[in-house]
């Protein structure tokens, strides 16, 4: 909940606006969305049971049949709620670009969770800048293609991370950056100064970051 706490408030907010616009051009009647923690705890119980289609989940075929996700939501709830689960307002829909924000539909919440990172952990003397590859086959503009990778379709995020495995900032790559790089520093160069920044200062941490620089 230290993390999470702004993001239910804002699925909650972003979900019932989405909903209400639809409402308001379907002309129907308003129907209440189910608690989003609710929706969430299943979302995330589903990666650990992991079946053919959503609809297995609440299937009553004994070979199929979990009851704990019937007896925690039902089916129609959790696919109304599916269907306009949104993290920001369509209307505030940023224009086409040089400054055009390639991750603003989720650019709240994502920013949600990188201040939260260092407000509840003091990092260690050691850590590290890497990437990794998070598995993805939606279609985005910035998605990934790194045959060698096992994962090889993707979002690249770039992870200051402590030596215990804890996250204490992230950036998303939105494809090539060419405006922060400069004469003396590459973009990449950029990447990794702009994750060290949140700890730049503090004592003798920054003497003893350990970069793992083979997959830049």
């Amino acid at each position: 909940m230290l993390f999470f706490t702004e993001i239910f408030q804002l699925l909650v907010e972003e979900s019932n606006l989405y909903y209400q616009q639809h409402l308001d051009r379907q002309a129907g009647p308003s129907r209440r969305l189910p608690d989003i923690m609710t929706f969430t705890a299943l979302a995330l119980q589903m990666g650990h049971n992991v079946k053919d289609t959503l609809h297995d989940y609440w299937s009553r075929l004994k070979q199929l049949h979990t009851s704990f996700y019937g007896e925690t939501m039902t089916q129609d709830r959790f696919l109304h709620i599916l269907q306009f689960l949104h993290f920001a307002d369509n209307s505030q829909r940023p224009d086409p670009g040089e400054e055009y924000d390639r991750l603003w539909k989720i650019r709240t919440f994502f920013e949600t969770l990188n201040q939260a990172y260092p407000k509840f952990y003091n990092p260690s003397e050691h850590l590290a800048v890497d990437e990794v590859i998070v598995k993805f086959q939606g279609r985005v503009i910035f998605r990934q293609y790194i045959p060698k990778k096992r994962k090889r379709f993707g979002i690249k995020i770039y992870k200051l991370c402590d030596k215990s495995g804890y996250m204490y900032d992230m950036t998303v790559y939105l494809g090539k950056d060419s405006c922060s790089a400069t004469d003396d520093k590459t973009a990449t160069h950029a990447t990794v100064g702009h994750l060290t920044d949140r700890v730049e200062g503090l004592g003798t941490i920054y003497g003893q970051f350990l970069f793992i620089t083979q997959t830049f």
